[in-house]
Order: C-alpha cells, then sequence, then structure tokens
C-alpha cells in the first residue's frame, strides 16, 4: 500500500511497487463492503508524519482503493501546516484532520469548545465558510495532547496535575525537566499556551527538543526529563508504564478526527465519501486507536498493514 516514491525494503517491495504502478496506484485487494463504487474517482491521499496519522492515511488509502478509486498515495507528507497547505494548495484531496487544531491553529481561535459535537459543528461551519474546507463525521476518539511522567516518579515528584507544576518550578527547579516535540514546543495549543494558561514557565534550559519517538523513550527513563508532551491515543503511554498528569483547567482542546477536504472534493463525491468513511469513523474509539498505534510503536507492525488489516477485520473491506 505504500506509493511511489516510498521504498520498500526487500524484492516484496519491489515487485509490490511495479504492481501498484501498473495499476495507477489504485484497485488495492478487497472490495467495499458499503457497497460504494468509485471506480470512475481519482483521490490524492495524505496525512501527517506521526503514527496514527500514517495509520488514519492509510485507512482512508485501503479504503478508497477497496471502493475501487484510483488513489495516489501521499501518506506521511510532514507536519500539519504542511498537510493543511497540501490540501489547499490541491497538492492532496482528503487527510485526517482533528477538530481541535482546526479550530485553534487553522481557525485562529484561542479558547478551545469543551463540548465535542459542538466544537467540530462550529470548526466545519467555519472553516466551509473562511476556506471552502470541510469535513465529514469525526471519529469518538480524542488524541489530545497531554504531558506524561514515568510511574515510578509519578508520587515521588508530587505533580498529580498540571497545576502542581508552577510550585515543582519554585520549590525544585532541578525536577521541572520536559522533552517536547517541535509542533508541541510552538503551538497556542501546546507549550506556550500551557505555560500561559497555568501562570508558569519551564526554567530556561529545562526544555528539551526531539522528534516525536524519542520524546517517550527520554520520559520513560527519566533522561533529560521528568515530563513530557505525548498525544492520549499512543500506544506507548501503556507499553511504557507512563502516567498522565491531569489537565486540571482544561487547557487542551478536543482532538476529534475527521477526514477533511476541500468543498470541490465534497461536491463531487462528498455523498458517496459519507458512505465509505462515517461509518469507519465511527468505529474508531479510544482503546481501538490506541492499539492500532501500539501494533506500529510497540509491535513493529507497518501501518498501512495495520490499517489494512482493522478494516478486514471490521468487516469495512472484504
Amino acid at each position: 500500500m505504500k506509493s511511489l516514491g516510498r521504498l520498500k525494503v526487500g524484492v516484496a517491495g519491489v515487485v509490490f511497487a511495479a504492481a501498484m504502478f501498473a495499476a495507477g496506484c489504485g484497485g488495492g485487494g478487497g472490495e467495499s463492503a458499503s457497497g460504494t463504487d468509485l471506480s470512475d474517482a481519482s483521490f490524492t491521499v495524505g496525512s501527517k508524519d506521526f503514527t496514527e496519522q500514517l495509520v488514519l492515511g492509510y485507512i482512508i488509502v485501503s479504503a478508497l482503493e477497496a471502493a475501487g478509486a484510483n488513489v495516489t498515495d501521499q501518506v506521511g507528507l510532514a507536519g500539519t501546516d504542511a498537510a493543511r497547505q497540501a490540501l489547499i494548495g490541491g497538492e492532496i484531496d482528503m487527510y485526517w484532520e482533528y477538530t481541535g487544531t482546526v479550530w485553534i491553529n487553522h481557525l485562529g481561535n484561542t479558547d478551545p469548545i469543551p463540548d465535542p459535537q459542538e466544537q467540530y459543528d462550529e470548526a466545519k461551519a467555519a472553516d466551509e465558510e473562511e476556506n471552502q474546507i470541510t469535513m465529514l463525521e469525526p471519529a469518538p476518539f480524542n488524541n489530545t495532547y497531554a504531558l506524561a511522567v514515568r510511574s515510578d516518579a509519578y508520587e515521588e515528584i508530587g505533580v498529580e496535575t498540571l497545576s502542581d507544576i508552577g510550585p515543582l518550578i519554585e520549590e525544585s527547579p532541578d525536577e521541572a525537566t520536559i522533552c517536547v516535540e517541535s509542533e508541541f514546543n510552538s503551538r497556542d495549543d501546546g507549550l506556550p499556551g500551557m505555560e500561559e494558561e497555568y501562570g508558569y514557565e519551564f526554567p530556561e534550559g529545562n526544555v528539551s527538543l526531539f522528534d516525536t519517538g524519542v520524546v517517550y523513550d527520554r520520559i520513560a527513563e527519566g533522561d533529560p526529563c521528568n515530563f513530557g508532551s505525548v498525544f492520549e491515543t499512543d500506544g506507548r503511554i501503556a507499553a511504557l508504564d507512563l502516567q498522565l498528569i491531569e489537565d486540571d483547567m482544561g487547557f487542551f482542546p478536543v482532538y476529534n478526527p475527521a477526514v477533511s477536504m476541500r468543498q470541490e472534493t465534497f461536491d463531487e463525491s462528498g455523498e458517496q465519501l459519507g458512505e465509505v468513511f462515517n461509518p469507519i469513523a465511527a468505529a474508531l474509539d479510544m482503546d481501538t486507536m490506541s492499539q492500532l498505534n501500539a501494533r506500529v510503536d510497540v509491535d513493529g507492525e507497518l501501518p498501512e498493514d495495520v490499517a489494512e488489516d482493522w478494516l478486514t477485520e471490521e468487516g469495512f473491506i472484504e
């Protein structure tokens, strides 16, 4: 299910890439259980570049191919801004975006809407009006940001809520160390906004920047940080025995994902795309997404295999 330009290791990968080229990058294995026929449609599918987005991206690819669509795979583009600009610029036709990201980052709002349905409705309506971008129905899982700490240090450090970090900074600044990835370090719904909301700032030199996956290992080892930014649906939280810190002031927005696309794409194929993806979205709850993420990050499976296996197991493709 990888695209041309994403080289798989080994003979099987070369053979598969050749088969994809011959098929025009579409027509994957299986058929859509929805009965939707998209054989006359062509789509370019993207995603961001972290595990959950790769799995979600390949869920789109596999589901569209099963419905007969011709699919060009651009899964794993880069970060949030790159995926959004690719959508706006017509380089991709769709990807999964999170309602909190739309509301805060793309639309420029500063206050999240606590109710998930209301935030989806408001974000969808505003994005349609301002940017001609729309969303299908959202999944119920909430991949919100959180801070985590290794379990054996949870009680020792004495931080159970994000508010508790303030006194820790005052009394034991050497313990107030945090590892973050680049987006969390700069986004208004990340570290800068969190510090402003809670009224403290991590000491200079106590913030370490790593790639997303490395952050989890650094938290688990307590070196060089006690705390770190995580996604709540990441399977490594349980696998590494990390403890989430309570967001007691409700700073972080709700991040329900929905398939996001330009209005012109929806106008052309929205009804059929809804038939395919709305039932899939409804089946993606917290436990399910955490397990799918863990199959990649903990068990070492490929995101495209995890996506297709899950769709088959759940009866979405045959």
